[in-house]
């Protein structure tokens, strides 16, 4: 099997997703789409018409390493895509990674996607919270993905599913 040229990484929100996809398209020489750049607009606005025409644009390219989950890009991103890297940690590594991130970016008022940034305040009192996201969707978003990789529609796509850290940094080199 050939390696793959367009490459998309999921997994629960504050998994590494961006990190590790940042990661393997530098050693591929590739470009890293994050779709969170894409679908957050300033002001954490968004318009699903603009972002799905600037995810068509960047998956047009022959390769690329893409992150993110949204179900309302999925039938766009993984049609094009060679291999799915699903970051599959438990609950508990999910819980540490995004809230020290969360507490990292707030502390030095990072900006994200488009000016934005996070509410120290809102991600530990807020529904809106990454952190309550990332714990409140982990077991649908597991099963979302066990499905998503079974349907025959996606049967093209090689799948790299880990569940360790370790496991991911062993496949980042071979993917590499």
């Amino acid at each position: 099997m050939s390696p793959p040229q367009r490459i998309v990484v999921v997994g629960s929100s504050g998994a590494g997703k961006s990190t590790f996809a940042r990661r393997l398209a530098a050693a591929r020489g590739v470009p890293h789409v994050e779709l969170d750049a894409h679908w957050h607009l300033p002001g954490w606005t968004t318009d699903l018409a603009a972002t799905r025409a600037s995810v068509d644009a960047a998956t047009a390219q022959p390769a690329w390493v893409l992150c993110g989950n949204y179900v309302a890009l999925r039938d766009l991103v993984w049609p094009r895509a060679d291999a799915v890297v699903w970051l599959d940690y438990p609950l508990q590594r999910i819980f540490r990674q995004v809230t020290a991130r969360t507490i990292r970016r707030g502390l030095a008022g990072e900006v994200l996607w488009n000016g934005n940034r996070e509410s120290l305040l809102a991600a530990f009192t807020s529904r809106e919270s990454v952190i309550w996201w990332a714990l409140s969707t982990h077991a649908s978003r597991r099963a979302d993905l066990t499905q998503a990789v079974a349907d025959p529609a996606n049967a093209h796509l090689q799948v790299f599913r880990v569940c360790t850290p370790r496991d991911a940094e062993a496949l980042l080199g071979r993917l590499s």
